[in-house]
């Protein structure tokens, strides 16, 4: 039976029994069992805010990338900035309770979207408190005083590198991501 072109119809059911009987991975197992960290983190009314987040800041990056025409974050008018530290307030404290809720710190490395937000935050940070800091220590309102706008445009750009966390909210609604495929299918 097994010759044949197609292949053997018990190999594919044993196969898909086995991959649905798998464990799918959950990052709440590499948590303390025990702390305030991991009751937040656990919790998934953290996760569905995460996600309501995630969506107000993408539509809130076309809103600036379409009116605010500024280079820095100095130069944007107040609603821009405002918006900004709220968000890289909140993804800052969502990265720090979920990094205190890991019981061994070196298992962050082993969730793949922990890394990709790390590395999100990372820049968010590194752009919106670091950057304007050095800036207002430096004695630079604006972008004049640093010279070279051109690098600060293209850390302007890789802002949009955040529109990347929508994959997150894909993956939390599997119903979103056969919609927006039905739509580019079309």
């Amino acid at each position: 039976r097994g010759h044949g072109v197609l292949p053997d119809e018990q190999a594919i059911k044993a196969k898909m029994k086995q991959d649905m009987l798998k464990k799918e991975h959950d990052v709440s197992d590499y948590y303390k069992e025990e702390g305030s960290a991991q009751f937040i983190a656990r919790h998934p009314l953290f996760e569905k805010v995460t996600l309501v987040v995630i969506t107000f800041n993408a539509l809130w990056i076309s809103i600036d990338t379409d009116r605010n025409k500024a280079v820095t974050l100095l130069d944007a008018q107040p609603i821009f900035q405002m918006a900004e530290q709220g968000f890289c307030i909140y993804f800052a404290f969502e990265w720090t309770i979920r990094y205190i809720a890991f019981n061994k710190k070196s298992n962050c490395f082993k969730d793949a979207w922990f890394v990709f937000d790390s590395l999100l935050v990372f820049m968010m940070v590194m752009e919106t408190w670091v950057m304007t800091s050095a800036m207002l220590i430096v004695g630079s309102e604006n972008s004049v005083g640093l010279g070279n706008a051109s690098i600060l445009r293209m850390a302007r750009l890789l802002r949009l590198t955040r529109l990347f966390r929508m994959a997150r909210l894909l993956r939390a609604m599997p119903e979103l991501l056969i919609l927006v495929k039905s739509m580019a299918a079309a």
